[in-house]
């Protein structure tokens, strides 16, 4: 398994109404932020991507900027432009 099918794996697991950081996942899998995103820009559209913001709660602004929109469908929290993470940053279990 590749640390890109990590990255899928640990996205995949992000429940509607949820987003992680990059950091996030990428604590959960054990690389840094920065390899989060390139692994992010890999995958296809079956993944949320939307799901993965920054650490401040701002929204990814890739695919034609859908972001906001597709969080907005899912009913994420939201302080303004920015997801709420205080009420939306999944936890995995062990």
């Amino acid at each position: 398994m590749t640390f890109v099918d990590d990255v899928r794996e640990a996205v995949r697991a992000i429940p509607a109404g949820s987003v992680a950081s990059y950091g996030d996942v990428g604590r959960r899998v054990g690389i840094g932020p920065r390899q989060v995103g390139r692994a992010m820009s890999l995958l296809d559209e079956t993944v949320p991507w939307w799901r993965v913001v920054y650490a401040d709660g701002t929204p990814p602004s890739c695919h034609g900027g859908r972001a906001p929109d597709l969080l907005g469908t899912e009913a994420t929290p939201m302080r303004g432009a920015r997801v709420d993470m205080a009420r939306a940053r999944h936890r995995w279990t062990p």
